[in-house]
């Protein structure tokens, strides 16, 4: 199955589409009964994600009639990746989604299970794999199964906190989450291991901004080499949307 490509002509463009098609499943999802079982979601940083969760917000609260909060009532949040920071910091993912989705939003916070970057490594592991675990299904290996994923892209093709270069045993481990080292400020941070993204149900790449035509091209070429076409060829099986400004062509 090819990713489902969705170009747009700039990061608002981008942003409001995602929200809106965000909206729409969890609206879908809200009629059948499985509306009453939890529903993990992984989410990313960066640049588009501050707008995505910002029109997000002001979608869901748009209509004075039909509120849509409510569809958020059984949505767990975890992350895709986190710097390893306090969830004060500017850095903070965590943070990030606070602020422009969860606050506006009131997302209770027993729905929200942040990765403690700030405190010891193998704690911040044991916590995220653990509270992971506890929410999301299985899958045949005891992996997490995730519904919905979503990721960003960097100008070198990376996505969470999975950039290249990384040597065979890493890219091929079977860790939930993993400690990793980035080649950019702040180095120390978490991230979900290739397996998971492979395996969740749906994964939404948001690759916006320019300097980064030359990264998506490569990933989507066959033999890409790059963190995002690893990914998209793990999951030939499976739902893989990417929304971007970026002319790859």
């Amino acid at each position: 199955m090819k990713p489902d490509i969705r170009t747009f002509p700039d990061p608002a463009s981008l942003a409001k589409a995602a929200a809106a098609d965000w909206l729409a499943l969890l609206a879908e999802r809200a009629k059948g009964p499985a509306a009453l079982e939890p529903y993990a979601v992984a989410l990313s940083g960066g640049r588009i994600a501050r707008d995505f969760f910002s029109e997000t917000v002001r979608q869901a609260t748009a209509s004075q009639n039909v509120k849509h909060q409510y569809l958020f009532d059984n949505v767990d949040f975890f992350w895709a990746d986190e710097r390893c920071v306090p969830p004060s910091d500017p850095e903070s993912n965590y943070r990030i989604a606070s602020e422009l989705l969860f606050e506006p939003l009131q997302i209770a916070a027993g729905h929200i299970h942040r990765i403690r970057g700030e405190e010891n490594e193998p704690l911040a592991l044991g916590d995220a794999v653990g509270n992971i675990l506890a929410v999301a299904p299985s899958e045949t290996n005891g992996g997490p199964l995730l519904p919905l994923v979503f990721l960003g892209m960097g100008e070198d093709g990376h996505v969470a906190s999975l950039f290249p270069g990384e040597p065979p045993q890493a890219t091929a481990g079977t860790e939930v989450y993993r400690a990793v080292t980035a080649a950019k400020p702040p180095p120390r941070r978490i991230t979900l291991g290739y397996g998971v993204l492979a395996a969740a149900g749906q994964v939404w790449v948001l690759a916006s901004g320019k300097g980064k035509e030359q990264a998506l091209r490569e990933s989507l070429a066959t033999q890409g080499k790059t963190p995002l076409a690893r990914v998209l060829r793990s999951r030939s099986d499976r739902e893989t949307r990417i929304y971007t400004d970026v002319i790859a062509g």
